[in-house]
């Protein structure tokens, strides 16, 4: 017991004497190693310019090992995938220059602000689109520094073309080489229409109007030379892609397309400027962005079929509906079918037909839901809606006027306008009108590369008989081939087959007539009715009297009526070839008449008013009960990317949220 009560304080006295000064040699301080130069061991930073690093680095990871079990290091791992490829590999090599800085003499270097300000500017729009915070450890600010304090170029390593697209800068005398013709992400898509629009900020502008059942922004870009803004006597027109996720061409096409509008102009192109000037043109690329998502996955996937058993995964159908499993051009109101219950009534028209409050009953898609009221929300004119599968431009009605025979003509009043406009894209394109090269089920009723869209195949509830039954405007399909998500080598020759059609048929929206409908104090009239004898189907004026009449030369004669006033009436004569719409102009006279039937029409009890538009709040209730589940609610709160990073056993990195 004596003896283990010795060595106990033995061990004590030893202890306290280890680290005191007093006692000669028994003191022995700890001896912190100087940080010292190190190879660059982290994968994704080895093609920087150096190859030697320190740790700690700038944010203060202490060693490799943690810096790499960092979140900031996965974001950096992923962020080409996330970004779609934009701003890749600057944004890279930006965090590369924290996260392992230059080392020389045994000290870290400074990367420099300027240089991280200019990749923010360009890359900042990318991370908004997917709705991610600009990362805390690339902070301009914070960990970068001037070039009087002595700092090096992170992007020195970039070679002149790639440093030439990081800084923004257009090729001078090659500005059609800023299109890349390759496949889009969602996110990229975003950046490229943003990017437009900074580079165009006098003519082009986007607005969203509205988000996918998945929660993806619907953007559009608009040109005009006051974009924002209605003016007086101009004509709005639309391009609509993408409607089913799977058929690609006609979002790419539309992407390209706003690049290519916003270059020329720049470049002096007199047509494009002059389509521009005096054209309202609104570009939605992708109306179905989550149906996209998936389709894109599907072809990756498919890419990985066991070869040398043959096998080939099907994908014709992978991500044509929308996240909830919905068709968009079989969900819009069947007012085609309203109609056609209606024709044998006395008085009965075919133009803003109100919808039925049954419809909002039904399962109605967000993405439907924002396209009906953007089109209610613009005076379009003129839209072209892009599909995949055929080769043929398709016009109204999509509907058979007979239930049992699905392949019948069926035309609408404007039988004639809507020829015009499908045959001058068909006539237009590179191949569409040769019977040749025409490929899908339409060969059968197509001609010249046109077809009416029940003869074809009829179906209920698509979006071109809907624009035309319940708006001023007229809809045609373009079926852009039968390979609906063509490879990326196909996709220049597939923009050259249709860079003119995109264009003429655009100028269309400048075909027939325009002109103001006035009282006697020179006040424009809104609501009134525009008809042309022959043709059962109106255009009413918008909110300052102005209207467009898209009519076919010959001669013609119209007339102008609101309630409350007399109608005038006008001959009008329109020449084969004229470059802008005939001026035709009315002067209404104040009159107590009694209501006309298409008045009487519009409040006809099963079908409501036109200005009913969901008027029990059906869509907002079914959203709401949709946004409650769990699954949805969690989709919510957190973006689509955030599995990636909220990992088991480590910190939430919340820096990556834009609203936290």
């Amino acid at each position: 017991m004596l003896l283990v009560l010795l060595q106990f304080l033995s061990v004590a006295a030893s202890s306290s004497l280890r680290c005191d000064p007093a006692f000669r040699g028994a003191c022995k301080p700890t001896v912190e190693e100087k940080p010292t130069c190190t190879s660059i061991l982290l994968s994704y930073c080895e093609d920087m310019a150096y190859s030697q690093t320190i740790f700690p680095n700038i944010i203060g990871h202490r060693t490799r090992e943690e810096a790499e079990a960092g979140a900031e290091y996965l974001l950096l791992s992923v962020v080409e995938s996330l970004l779609g490829g934009e701003c890749n590999p600057e944004v890279r090599m930006l965090g590369c220059s924290v996260l392992a800085p230059r080392c020389e003499a045994g000290r870290a270097l400074k990367p420099c602000r300027g240089v991280c300000e200019a990749v923010q500017r360009r890359c900042g729009r990318a991370f908004q689109a997917i709705d991610m915070a600009w990362p805390y450890f690339m902070d301009c600010d914070r960990f970068f520094f001037s070039e009087q304090e002595g700092c090096y170029d992170p992007l020195e390593g970039l070679s002149a073309e790639q440093r030439a697209e990081a800084a923004d800068v257009l090729p001078p005398d090659d500005a059609a080489s800023v299109i890349h013709f390759v496949h889009h992400s969602n996110a990229q898509m975003i950046s490229v229409l943003k990017r437009t629009e900074e580079r165009c900020s006098d003519i082009a502008r986007t607005y969203s109007i509205g988000r996918s059942a998945d929660g993806r922004e619907l953007l559009v870009i608009e040109f005009s030379n006051n974009p924002g803004r209605h003016e007086l006597l101009e004509p709005e027109m639309k391009y609509v892609g993408n409607v089913h996720g799977n058929e690609v061409l006609g979002r790419q096409l539309l992407i390209y397309l706003a690049q290519y509008l916003c270059l020329e102009y720049r470049l002096g192109n007199e047509r494009v400027q002059s389509l521009v000037n005096r054209t309202r043109i609104h570009i939605l690329p992708s109306v179905n962005p989550d149906g996209y998502e998936v389709a894109a996955a599907g072809v990756q996937d498919s890419n990985y079929g066991d070869e040398q058993e043959g096998l080939r995964y099907d994908t014709s159908s992978i991500g044509r509906n929308n996240a909830q499993n919905v068709d968009l051009n079989r969900n819009f109101p069947d007012l085609t079918s309203v109609v056609y219950r209606r024709r044998r009534q006395k008085g009965y028209r075919t133009d803003h037909i109100p919808i039925p409050d049954s419809y909002w009953f039904g399962k109605v898609a967000p993405e439907t839901y924002a396209v009906m009221k953007w089109i209610r929300s613009v005076p379009f004119v003129l839209s072209a809606d892009f599909h995949g599968g055929d080769l043929v431009v398709s016009y109204p009605y999509d509907v058979s006027k007979h239930p049992l025979d699905r392949n019948m003509f069926s035309p609408t009043p404007d039988d004639q306008v809507f020829k015009l406009l499908a045959r001058t894209y068909a006539n237009a394109h590179g191949t569409m009108s040769i019977e040749s090269a025409q490929c899908g089920s339409s060969r059968a009723f197509s001609q010249n590369g046109t077809v009416n869209g029940a003869q074809w195949s009829s179906f209920a509830g698509g979006m071109q008989d809907f624009n035309y039954l319940h708006t001023n405007c007229f809809e045609v399909t373009v079926e852009l081939g039968c390979e609906r998500f063509p490879p990326d080598e196909d996709l220049l020759t597939s923009w050259h087959e249709n860079q003119e059609a995109l264009i003429k048929f655009a100028e269309l929206a400048h075909q027939g007539i325009k002109g103001i409908v006035k009282d006697e104090d020179g006040n424009g009239i809104q609501g009134a009715r525009v008809s042309v004898r022959g043709i059962r189907h109106d255009v009413t004026t918008a909110e300052n009297g102005d209207y467009w009449r898209l009519l076919t030369p010959g001669i013609h004669i119209v007339s102008a009526s609101a309630p409350g006033f007399s109608r005038a009436m006008k001959k009008v004569r329109l020449p084969s070839r004229m470059d802008s719409a005939g001026r035709v102009d009315f002067v209404l006279h104040k009159s107590v008449v009694e209501p006309d039937v298409q008045e009487e029409a519009d409040s006809i009890p099963s079908l409501g008013t036109y200005d009913r538009f969901d008027p029990y709040n059906q869509y907002e209730r079914y959203a709401t009960m949709t946004d409650l589940s769990s699954i949805r609610e969690e989709r919510a709160e957190k973006p689509w990317w955030w599995s990636y990073f909220a990992l088991p056993g480590r910190p939430a990195p919340t820096w990556l949220l834009k609203h936290y």
